[in-house]
């Protein structure tokens, strides 16, 4: 497993080397500067995980190099916490004005250091990691929960969700209208884990119009009618009165040829991760789209899951 890497930028050398070995001591990797004009030539050559930044320094302060390490897109969710000998609000909000997401003040307790750097660290990966048009965990986050699951023997169910017609919505209605869809599949799988669902469930955005929620066996079919129930009473608020009474909207293909393409609806590949025996990520995604494929050829929100087509053990809402 690749080390966090934390950058300390101090100039004085003692501070340094007393953070340097606290933290290596943790398991930490650690690069240095010694002010703020140095820090940004080593954030460019090693892309900390975190930052310890001094507030008081020559050259450049702290301050000041925050704000220039937030101007860049590339940092802006770097964790940054602010060690200082200033103790007033004044400081403490003006540090945290500039883009810092935490402050001590020297002397500071080693615990409660280490214990804010793993809790930002913690933070920083799920920024990093979330979907920024939803706020949902992407990938790497989707993968590390089923293989959980996989590696401690609990059983699970995996639903995997794809929009049906959305291309169609989209070159329709717009881009901005179709985030719209998006933004509200991924508050129904929310409200349906609060409502449908219990502890432990997990929501995650595959990117595009695809999302995942991972639940209990037990779980799966009330998540499944909840989340077809409402996307589809709410989807079709969506659209024009026009478009909405008649069920369709009509496009003009690359021939010149105008096609009918119905409302959006989702279709849900439902795997239990006993009845089909997964013990690997690679099976679990080759029988999701076992099952995707099936559903696709049925018309309006459904649920599949089982790959027989003869027949199918679909579910529309």
């Amino acid at each position: 497993m690749t080390k966090d890497l934390i950058l300390i930028v101090e100039d004085d050398p003692s501070i340094r080397r007393i953070l340097r070995l606290q933290l290596e001591v943790e398991g930490y990797e650690v690069v240095e500067a010694t002010d703020g004009l140095v820090a940004l030539e080593v954030i460019e050559e090693h892309t900390p995980d975190l930052i310890l930044l001094d507030v008081m320094m020559p050259n450049l302060d702290g301050n000041e190099t925050c704000r220039r390490i937030r101007a860049d897109n590339r940092f802006r969710q770097t964790p940054i916490i602010f060690l200082t000998a200033k103790s007033s609000s004044d400081s403490r909000i003006e540090g945290l004005v500039e883009g810092a997401n935490d402050y001590l003040t020297k002397p500071y307790e080693r615990s409660e250091l280490l214990l804010r750097i793993k809790n930002l660290l913690g933070w920083g990966r799920a920024q990093r990691n979330c979907n920024p048009l939803t706020g949902l965990p992407g990938n790497p986050s989707i993968e590390a929960e089923a293989e959980d699951r996989l590696v401690h023997g609990r059983s699970f169910a995996f639903l995997y969700l794809d929009l049906d017609h959305f291309k169609a919505f989209n070159d329709f209605y717009g881009y901005r209208a179709g985030d719209e869809v998006i933004q509200l599949l991924a508050r129904t799988l929310f409200l349906a884990v609060q409502t449908a669902g219990g502890p432990g469930d997990f929501v995650g955005h595959v990117g595009g119009d695809d999302f995942v929620v991972l639940t209990e066996p037990e779980r799966a079919d009330g998540l499944c009618d909840y989340i077809i129930s409402r996307f589809d009473k709410k989807v079709v608020e969506l659209y024009r009165p026009t478009e909405r009474e008649q069920g369709y909207v009509e496009i003009e293909n690359r021939r010149g040829e105008v096609e009918r393409f119905p409302l959006v609806s989702v279709t849900i590949a439902l795997v239990e991760s006993e009845r089909y025996h997964i013990e690997h990520l690679a099976m679990l995604n080759d029988v999701v789209a076992e099952l995707k494929k099936v559903g696709k050829q049925q018309p309006g929100s459904v649920v599949v899951r089982d790959r027989r087509q003869d027949p199918p053990l679909a579910r529309t809402g």
